[in-house]
């Protein structure tokens, strides 16, 4: 199997739930990423999911008993304990849940769970009376209280015919708490952390807008990587192709007034702010109430300047706290750049040009120069949204100490 610099071992329990079918798109996308994966299915599991699945996936003979005559003492709970990186149990019953809660150890899993030192993140899915019931309430409390992560569950349609609380939370959520349980950088813990994301919509009439074309991906990396490095996360999303990481709380701004009004309020409590979002710089000065007819002559707008949203935050800003910046450019990349970090009194500012396929507003990538008040400039040429997100918090991180 193919492994990467930042390959995890990663052992992947599967109980028996419903929803025990997307622990395979778990593990393929656990794989994609570059990690190991061990799964281990528990008995009810057995009859749900197959183990040929997972070992075709894996590359990697799959655990189901307690006893089997394993080739390799590698597969011994104590060993697969030792070695593993991150516990993942997708889906976690009520059953596993109370297991481990309580320190029982009847089956390979329970058992292991009780020998490893790894990180432990349940992905709970069940019945919402089962979800909710005292019992089931109180394990997940006391397996916090040790240090274990939790990721959903999510409410919707489940299994038993019932609307509600209990089914297991999409899989891009899954796999972002585990790339938050794997971090191994917490120097946000305590902080809170604001980001904006996304593109503001300005109404032209009941039907149309003017707006642009972010799609929020820098602004979902940006608070995704806050929340690996254990900070308290906001995103103020304006509109978004990609939907915030789960974790975050969100609060959604439409226009730019939003968005300065809501960026204001929380700015006042937050350590870092940063300001990813594209904020329309104009909007129609009189919206029609109703929807805008043909006329063949053409239309003529008024158009009135919105407010700017980072530098209303920076212009409040209290000692210690940091207010970071996006330039996004078509021309003279460095020289806008700079003259907005000066006008806009930030911290930093990320310059990234957006007049290339594979840079800017869609892309996956993105090229870009991170400059600092001493004039500083690290070059990241062509990078991941993600990758610009880590080196843009291990600077914010410089700022702090």
């Amino acid at each position: 199997m193919k492994r990467t610099t930042s390959s995890k071992e990663i052992v992947l329990g599967v109980t028996g739930s419903i929803a025990a079918y997307k622990a395979c798109e778990i593990s393929s996308r656990l794989i994609e990423r570059g990690h190991a994966v061990t799964a281990v299915l528990t008995e009810s599991a057995r009859h749900l999911v197959g183990a040929a699945s997972f070992e075709a996936l894996t590359g990697r003979r799959v655990i189901t008993a307690m006893f089997e005559p394993f080739a390799s003492p590698e597969i011994e709970h104590i060993a697969v304990a030792q070695r593993a990186d991150l516990f993942l149990i997708a889906p976690a019953t009520a059953n596993i849940l109370a297991k481990a809660a309580r320190g029982m150890a009847d089956d390979w899993l329970s058992t292991t769970l009780l020998a490893t030192r790894a990180p432990i993140l349940f992905a709970p899915a069940m019945n919402t009376n089962m979800y909710n019931h005292p019992a089931t309430q109180e394990n997940i409390e006391i397996l916090k209280a040790r240090g274990c992560a939790f990721v959903g569950p999510g409410t919707g349609n489940l299994a038993c015919g019932t609307v509600g609380i209990g089914r297991m939370i999409d899989v891009p959520a899954i796999l972002d708490a585990v790339e938050a349980a794997l971090c191994e950088t917490k120097d946000l813990v305590g902080l809170s952390v604001v980001v904006t994301a996304g593109g503001t919509r300005e109404p032209l009439d009941p039907v149309r807008f003017l707006g642009n074309h972010s799609s929020g991906k820098m602004g979902r990396a940006l608070a995704l990587e806050a929340l690996k490095r254990g900070a308290r996360v906001t995103v103020i999303a304006g509109h978004m192709d990609v939907a915030p990481p789960e974790g975050a709380e969100v609060v959604v701004a439409q226009t730019a007034n939003e968005m300065a009004e809501i960026a204001l309020s929380l700015a006042q409590d937050a350590d870092i702010f940063v300001g990813a979002a594209a904020v329309g710089d104009f909007r129609p000065e009189d919206p029609s109430e109703e929807k805008l007819k043909r006329s063949g002559k053409g239309l003529k707008l008024a158009l009135v300047e919105n407010p700017d949203v980072i530098s209303q935050v920076a212009a409040l800003k209290r000692d210690g706290q940091l207010v970071v910046g996006f330039a996004a450019e078509t021309d003279n990349l460095m020289k806008n750049a700079k003259a907005k970090l000066k006008k806009k009194q930030l911290d930093l500012i990320v310059a990234n040009e957006v007049n290339t396929e594979d840079s800017g507003f869609g892309a996956d990538t993105l090229r870009a120069r991170l400059i600092d008040t001493e004039g500083n400039v690290e070059e990241l040429d062509l990078a991941t949204k993600e990758e610009v997100a880590k080196r843009l918090f291990d600077r914010i991180s410089d700022l702090l100490d």
